[in-house]
């Protein structure tokens, strides 16, 4: 009598790209790191609570302490983000990890070390529906009469604007490892390399306009992409970015 065996998997397993975003550590001062990403929860809540963060010691002269590191994963557990892997590097980080218990990853492809470098393009197929790039009703801001904030010079890496509740109007470019973030809708007549938050505290009517666009990545409303989702034909072109039907749609303007 022979007995039937079950295939069938319990579990699907994939690799791919995810939106895990790479916190780039440039000091170990565990209290005011803490309070950055806390303001950034605040600020952004849709985007950043509870958003996995890889870590990555390699902006530090020389690797943190497992007791020095463990105290930075606790302060930003407070702070409202996790902490889920060490971004790749030396041995030191790789024993680090083992320590830690964390896996190692690649970086994300945020462009750190040079605010004027291109992002490299990348090569995903994804091309807008023609649904998508249909224009739509210009977007309302937040609050009544609330006037928008205008940047008139270059945001520069590891820099950040903000726009509380109005709009953000950028006449300069957005350096890669910048970033802007509005409550209401941003306008860059800039490049984009960078990254851009329209909608912070959850406007889903908020939107992203941007002469020439690089960006590393783009939200509204909590809902983001980065670069490795955007299609490769929309670099360099003016773009816009908005929500539709819990989706984030990207188009070109030309």
């Amino acid at each position: 009598m022979s007995t039937r065996m079950d295939y069938a998997q319990a579990g699907e397993l994939k690799f791919g790209q995810v939106g895990i975003a790479n916190l780039r550590v440039r000091s170990l001062d565990v209290a005011q790191l803490a309070e950055e990403m806390r303001e950034r929860v605040q600020r952004a809540p849709n985007l950043f609570a509870r958003a996995a963060v890889v870590l990555d010691f390699g902006g530090l002269s020389k690797t943190p302490s497992a007791e020095d590191a463990q105290a930075l994963l606790e302060g930003l557990r407070n702070a409202g983000v996790l902490p889920v892997a060490l971004a790749y590097g030396t041995r030191e980080i790789d024993a680090l990890s083992q320590q830690l218990g964390l896996p190692l990853l690649a970086k994300f492809r945020a462009q750190y070390e040079s605010a004027t470098t291109a992002p490299t393009p990348a090569s995903l197929p994804e091309t807008p529906t023609p649904a998508a790039a249909q224009p739509a009703p210009a977007a309302k801001p937040p609050s009544g009469n609330a006037p928008g904030h205008i940047q008139t010079t270059p945001v520069r890496s590891g820099q950040q604007v903000f726009a509380d509740q109005r709009d953000l109007t950028v006449l300069a470019t957005v350096g890669a490892g910048a970033e802007v973030i509005a409550d209401g809708s941003i306008h860059i007549y800039g490049a984009l390399r960078g990254r851009a938050l329209a909608g912070a505290q959850g406007n889903e009517e908020a939107r992203i306009f941007c002469r020439e666009f690089h960006a590393e990545l783009v939200a509204v409303a909590g809902h983001y992409k980065v670069l490795e989702d955007i299609p490769p034909e929309l670099r360099g072109r003016s773009v816009q970015v908005w929500l539709e039907q819990g989706q984030l749609k990207l188009a070109a303007l030309d």
